[in-house]
Formats: structure tokens, C-alpha cells, sequence
């Protein structure tokens, strides 16, 4: 075999994930691998997940591919540019390295002079067939759609690719090559339930300033109900998961489509419980009702600040009380429930902050997760801030995360801003289930991040 799909997330290195132990597998590597094989062409998968670079690299000694496709993002980014280097050897063969994934889009200079030889931008199955094809032909490269490379020192960059219309077309996930046992026995034995991904769509329609659309676009395209179906039904006979987390952006955009999925899934015996996310407006009573008949158990429903204003900045397009309507409605009928909050958007004050704290303390979802602001590359928000950088370390050995810019306080600020709001929500749950020592233990943490919050303005 000539071409290897790899990554460079490894788990031992990842001392944040092995507190939480939930790692999933590469779902868009092993599309792509999915689709070679559909094309006959043979293709070897490395899945660093559980290993080790060194165990990577024997592996690759081994095989000596002539290309090797690597999937990178903002989180693996630095890890990729050093496997990069390592690979652009004698010792390797000079491989031809192809890169794909989400952070290369808006990157494309970036990612060339650490030398990658080429960049897939957008969606990578037909893309790296054409191109692995061109490689192994020594062929001409400027009529592949997507992608971008050097020649005599200027980059190229080909027109985009048009994006599958039809994934009814495209082959499932070639999840033969990886190992699903480590990934279904860690979920087990750290969590009592083991779980798997599932992919519906791909592109969201929505304009939220924060988020990325790098790779699917601004659009929406849905796999058929029955297909969707089959694949719990596959998954459910080879593998027995305790669950499903199906990572589209918005499950629940197509009601229609939902229907559909309700219908096919009770009628293939292919219920497992599964967890979405999607948006407040895209559920109602009806929907949600479907949705526990179907095996959902938890649904992320998307706020991102307790804040009308702020939710405006982001250009979210939701009204937040009719997010809080939605989760009491969803705990009310059993279905467990998340949100995602942020602090540090540009424009936000103090006293959004405070309506953050109410909003969780009323919407008492039973899960939620909260974060700083930061800006992606290519996104609206990026957009907005570029001016205002105040921290943009060296691009190879750092991530967007660790960009900083002018905001209402100091970044100092906003780190005891996330532990007032944790410390003020918890207080108001342990209360409410009359643990007041418990309750007031969480008070006293959020006085005093109150107190270092008006230090650090």
C-alpha cells in the first residue's frame, strides 16, 4: 500500500483527556479511508490515539508508504508540524505529505513552509483520490480542485472543490482499521458505558461569529433516515455501544428529516441511546417527544452567554429565554440536558457576566461547560478582533487558544470570571438539594473570585 492516513493526537500526552478519559476516533480520516477502498485503492490507517509518536514513526518505518495524509486541527496542530519534519527525511523515504482538516483553510502558508507538500482544503475524499492518483502518476496537480501547494517557490492555490450533494453517495466509515475495543473497553471502564460517533450532515447554515466552517461550509446536506438507521443498526450487532454521540452541528434542523429518522430507527430495531446537540428553536414539544422514542437521553442545546447582547454580538440569532424554556422543557420530560457558555466575548460587561450565572441557575441544565473566548482564524470573530491582538505567539508552537486581545477586562480577569460563575452555579444546586454545608463552601470560593475579579479589572 502507498498512501497511510495518520493523525497526531496521542492520549498518553494529553494529561486534560486522561482526567476525562471520552477520546473518540479520527470519524473524518476513517471517511476518507472508507472511500479509498471504495475506489480500490488500498490504504493503511494509523490511529495514534493509543499510541505513542514513536510506535507512529516505527510504524511507518515499516511500511515506508510514498504518501501519507495527515488530519490536523487546532488542537494537533503542533504535534502535526513536528511530525512533519520528522517525516521529510531519508529515513522516511521523503514521503509526499498531504494535509487536510479544519485549521489548514485559512493556514494555507503556514502549513506549506513546514513542509507539507499539499493541502487539502474543504471536504477530502474525492480530493485525496484525485490527488493520490496525480502523486503516483507524477502528473499535473493544477486541475484537482481544493487544494493548495508550492511550485517554483509561489503557492497555488486550485479553485474549491464542489462539495458532495448527495451523501447517500458517500461510503461509511472504515472503522475496521482502527481499534474499537480500546476505545469502547476506556469509555467502560472509566465511565461504566462505552460509546461511539455518528456522522448525519455535514455544513451549518447558521452564522454564529465564533465558530468555524472550514471544511463542510456554510451549508446543509443530510445523509437519507434509513441510512442513518442502518448504521445504528450495524453498530449496535458488531459492537453492542452503551451509546451513540451523533456530532452533528444541529441534529435537529430538519424536522422533516427527524421524522423520518424517528420512523426508520423504530422500524430497523436500531434504538441506542444516543446525544445530539442542537439549537433551541429547532425543538418543541413534538420534536422532543420524538427524539425520546428514538434513545435520546441528552441533548446539548447551545446558549453560549445568559446575555440578550451578548448573544447578539455573536450573531446567534436566539432568543435566551426561549433557550432556557427549551431545557426546562427537555429535564421536565427526562432527557438530560447541556449547555456551552463563554466569557471574554468582545462587548461583554460585568453585569452580562451576572445574567450568565442567572441563566444557568434558572435553565439548571444537568450538564454544562464554560470557556474563554477565543478567536479561530477565518472566523467573523477573528475578523472583528485582528486589530486588537494583543498576544499572538509563534504560530508552529502554539494554538489559536493562546491568541489575546483587547477586551472590556484583563485576561486575568476572566479566569476568576469562569470560577464565579462554576462556584456561584454549584452553590445554587447544593441549596436547592438542601446541602447547604456544601452550598456554602461553593459560595465562599465565589466570593473570593468575586473579590479577585475587581482586583484584575
Amino acid at each position: 500500500m502507498s498512501i497511510l492516513l495518520t493523525h497526531a493526537y496521542y492520549l498518553s500526552a494529553d494529561p486534560k483527556e486522561q482526567k476525562i478519559m471520552k477520546p473518540y476516533p479520527p470519524l473524518g480520516l476513517l471517511y476518507v479511508s472508507g472511500y479509498l477502498l471504495s475506489k480500490n485503492i488500498a490504504n493503511h490507517v494509523f490511529d495514534s490515539t493509543f499510541s505513542s509518536k514513536a510506535e507512529q514513526l516505527d510504524f511507518i518505518l515499516e511500511k515506508l508508504p510514498k504518501v501519507i495524509a495527515i488530519y490536523t486541527n487546532l488542537m494537533t496542530k503542533i504535534e502535526v508540524v513536528s511530525l512533519i519534519q520528522t517525516l521529510k527525511t531519508e529515513r522516511y523515504g521523503f514521503p509526499k505529505i498531504i494535509l487536510g482538516g479544519p485549521d489548514v483553510t485559512y493556514n494555507i502558508d503556514n502549513y506549506l513552509n513546514t513542509g507539507a507538500d499539499f493541502l487539502i482544503i474543504g471536504e477530502g475524499e474525492e480530493t485525496t483520490f484525485e490527488l493520490y492518483h496525480a502523486i503516483m502518476a507524477q502528473g499535473d496537480f493544477h486541475n484537482i480542485n481544493g487544494i493548495a501547494f508550492i511550485k517554483n517557490g509561489s503557492v497555488i492555490q486550485t479553485p474549491a472543490r464542489t462539495k458532495f450533494r448527495e451523501l447517500d453517495d458517500l461510503p461509511l466509515p472504515n472503522r475496521d482499521a482502527i481499534p474499537n475495543e480500546k476505545y469502547l473497553s476506556t469509555w467502560k471502564n472509566n465511565h461504566g458505558e462505552s460509546s461511539m460517533t455518528i456522522s448525519t450532515q455535514r455544513g451549518c447554515p447558521y452564522t454564529c461569529k465564533w465558530c468555524s466552517t472550514a471544511v463542510y461550509g456554510q451549508s446543509y446536506r443530510r445523509r437519507p433516515a434509513h441510512l442513518v438507521a442502518q448504521e445504528m443498526k450495524m453498530l449496535k450487532d458488531q459492537y453492542n455501544p452503551d451509546a451513540i454521540w451523533f456530532v452533528d452541528d444541529v441534529f435537529t434542523i430538519s424536522h422533516k428529516w427527524l421524522m423520518a429518522f424517528h420512523e426508520e430507527v423504530v422500524k430497523q430495531n436500531a434504538q441506542i441511546r444516543f446525544e445530539c446537540i442542537t439549537r433551541a428553536e429547532r425543538l418543541n414539544a413534538e420534536i422532543l417527544r420524538l427524539l425520546k422514542e428514538a434513545g435520546c437521553f441528552r441533548i446539548w442545546i447551545g446558549a453560549e452567554s445568559g446575555s440578550q447582547k451578548v448573544i447578539d454580538l455573536m450573531d446567534r440569532r436566539v432568543d435566551v429565554n426561549h433557550v432556557k424554556k427549551m431545557i426546562q422543557d427537555t429535564n421536565a420530560l427526562g432527557i438530560e440536558t447541556g449547555t456551552f457558555v463563554m466569557v471574554g466575548y468582545p462587548g461583554e460587561t460585568e453585569d452580562d457576566i451576572h445574567e450568565t450565572i442567572q441563566y444557568l441557575k434558572e435553565a439548571n441544565p444537568t450538564h454544562y461547560t464554560i470557556t474563554i473566548a477565543y478567536p479561530i482564524k477565518g472566523t467573523s470573530l477573528y475578523n472583528e478582533i485582528e486589530n486588537d491582538i494583543t498576544v499572538k505567539p509563534d504560530w508552529q508552537i502554539s494554538t489559536d487558544r493562546q491568541i489575546d486581545f483587547k477586551r472590556k477586562y484583563s485576561r486575568k480577569y476572566y479566569d476568576y470570571a469562569v470560577k464565579k460563575v462554576v462556584n456561584e452555579v454549584e452553590s445554587d444546586r447544593e441549596f436547592n438539594k438542601g446541602n447547604t454545608l456544601k452550598a456554602m463552601k461553593f459560595k465562599t470560593k465565589s466570593i473570593l473570585a468575586s473579590a479577585l475579579m475587581k482586583m484584575n479589572k
